[in-house]
């Protein structure tokens, strides 16, 4: 797929899509951090029901790390691996009200130190928050990237890479989540939605439907 295919992607995805944003519910950058800790292996939406819980009781540094594990777990219960999690985002809760006062660290380095943080999640909040070129290659990203020929790779890392080197500039920003919600709702792994897909002429997908 060529640079210039390429941009017409991302200008038609951005047309149709101005202003694209994740579908976790925040209302600070911490917010967002735990969320997206949460979020490994768990739909928006339960991850939303979640946080709406947790959030009312404890939603800073302090308030998280001053309760127990097993509060965090009861109000956390209904995603998966929620046992982990509550560990981490306790710990992480307690790291970052100590060492930096309640606010999230900007480097990736930083952040990859956190209990529970990767590098996917690392990238969600530099791109989210932080207004970062970087992109957060979760499946949906990966799916889509492969099947439509836009970057193929073996690798969430692969693709990441390939992603930020070859999408033009100046959709870098946007890309994260024009891509995610693109895989969510339209190119979905079953059974993508090709007659609704605004890029249907471009992609490179080989099973695609054009026709009713």
């Amino acid at each position: 797929m060529n640079i210039e295919k390429r941009r017409k992607i991302f200008s038609l995805l951005k047309q149709n899509n101005p202003n694209p944003s994740t579908e976790l519910n925040y209302n600070s950058s911490f917010e967002l951090l735990i969320a997206v800790i949460l979020s490994a292996q768990a739909t928006d939406i339960s991850v939303n029901k979640a946080t709406v819980q947790l959030f009312k009781i404890a939603n800073t540094a302090e308030k998280i790390s001053s309760l127990s594990i097993p509060k965090i777990e009861s109000l956390i219960k209904n995603i998966g691996l929620f046992h982990t999690k509550a560990k981490n985002i306790h710990k992480t809760s307690k790291i970052i009200n100590q060492e930096y006062s309640g606010e999230i660290p900007r480097s990736r380095e930083s952040l990859e130190n956190l209990p529970g943080v990767g590098r996917k999640t690392a990238n969600v909040i530099l791109n989210t928050i932080f207004k970062e070129p970087v992109i957060a290659v979760d499946t949906h990203i990966f799916r889509l990237s492969n099947r439509i020929k836009l970057a193929p790779g073996n690798t969430p890392l692969a693709v990441e890479i390939k992603l930020t080197k070859l999408i033009p500039n100046e959709f870098l920003v946007d890309a994260h989540h024009l891509l995610i919600l693109h895989g969510r709702y339209i190119c979905k792994a079953r059974s993508p939605d090709c007659i609704k897909c605004v890029i249907k002429e471009l992609c490179e997908y080989k099973s695609k439907t054009l026709l009713n």
